[in-house]
């Protein structure tokens, strides 16, 4: 009960599940990880366990595992370029994770643009409006929320109509 108080105290939106509503309606949250596949979005990070919150977890594959070198192998086949940010390859340790780098949303835009008939420096433009700064600026990268990004990836094409 004292976790739930200091929770709903100190930071109510996150201890709440940090729900992202659409015309009233609850799409996701910003805290957990959603399975986008086609080409006209952004995509997150691979998951263990599928973006299934409720088995939430690594993979605990490691470096020698062949099972973990097929898995990367497949993930790199999907993507057309050699330079592939690594964290599109390898899962988050929770599986869950929502955010990738800035470099990571860079490399799929291309892909973006040409699926939905954009413009590339628009889509660019957009992954920096939408970036977020880790803690004061002291700790990592700047980096950017995917479903954030998505949702202002269909905001900005419907505006263009």
């Amino acid at each position: 009960m004292v976790i739930t108080l200091i929770g709903q105290t100190t930071m109510k939106t996150e201890a709440s599940g940090d729900f992202l509503k659409v015309n009233e309606k609850i799409i996701g949250s910003k805290l957990i990880a959603q399975k986008f596949t086609s080409d006209k979005y952004f995509w997150p990070r691979p998951s263990a366990s599928d973006y299934n919150p409720q088995a939430s977890g690594g993979s605990n594959l490691g470096p020698t595992s062949s099972i973990l070198k097929k898995d990367v192998e497949q993930r790199r086949k999907t993507y057309t370029s050699e330079n592939i940010p690594s964290e599109l390859l390898y899962a988050s340790g929770s599986s869950l994770d929502p955010h990738i780098s800035l470099d990571a949303a860079y490399f799929q835009a291309p892909r973006i643009a040409a699926a939905r008939k954009l413009d590339e420096e628009g889509i660019k433009n957009l992954i920096e409006s939408t970036s977020e700064n880790n803690f004061h600026y002291l700790f990592g990268s700047p980096y950017v929320n995917v479903l954030v990004l998505n949702l202002a990836l269909d905001k900005m094409e419907l505006e263009r109509r």
